[in-house]
């Protein structure tokens, strides 16, 4: 029996079904600018309650230039990209990136020429940054734990001498 597909994957008009979830950081696949009648678009409110965000957190990105949803009066309609742009964001937080590293990687998902090569590239560059300030991290916390097991010892120490002295 195979799986029923997720009721958030689109099918284009050209057959190929798009499963929610499938972006990545590592994606390289651009979505087309062109609003074809069948793109799906999205609210603010929609896609808070799907990315399990506030509406403020998605208009802060807006703000930040991350999206760029479209305007129709007051309300702002999302589209696929901006869709993704705001999956990628939210991954890349998660990850610890800066807004602006990011804005760097987001940008060149979108970039049409040569984006994909570029992305990863600096995706790399990026990721090996990340881990050497992580193992950075880890070595001094390591040596603070050593510092704690040093300090505890020393005192626990202190603490049955005093217990002794008082016994006699």
């Amino acid at each position: 029996m195979t799986p029923s597909p997720d009721p958030r994957s689109r099918v284009t008009p050209d057959g190929t079904r798009h499963d929610a979830g499938t972006e990545s950081l590592l994606s390289t696949t651009s979505t087309s600018d062109a609003i074809r009648p069948t793109q799906r678009t999205w609210s603010i409110g929609e896609l808070a309650r799907h990315f399990d965000v506030t509406t403020r957190t998605i208009r802060f990105y807006e703000q930040e230039g991350l999206l760029h949803p479209e305007r129709r009066g007051q309300t702002r309609v999302y589209r696929d990209k901006d869709r993704v742009r705001l999956k990628l964001t939210l991954r890349g937080k998660r990850l610890g990136f800066s807004l602006a590293e990011i804005r760097e990687v987001v940008d060149l998902y979108d970039a049409a020429d040569g984006g994909g090569e570029k992305q990863l590239t600096r995706l790399l560059g990026i990721l090996s940054e990340k881990r050497e300030g992580l193992e950075r991290q880890l070595r001094d916390l390591t040596a603070m734990q050593r510092e704690l097991d040093d300090v505890e010892t020393r005192a626990r120490e202190a603490l049955v001498r005093l217990s002794g002295d008082s016994e006699s």
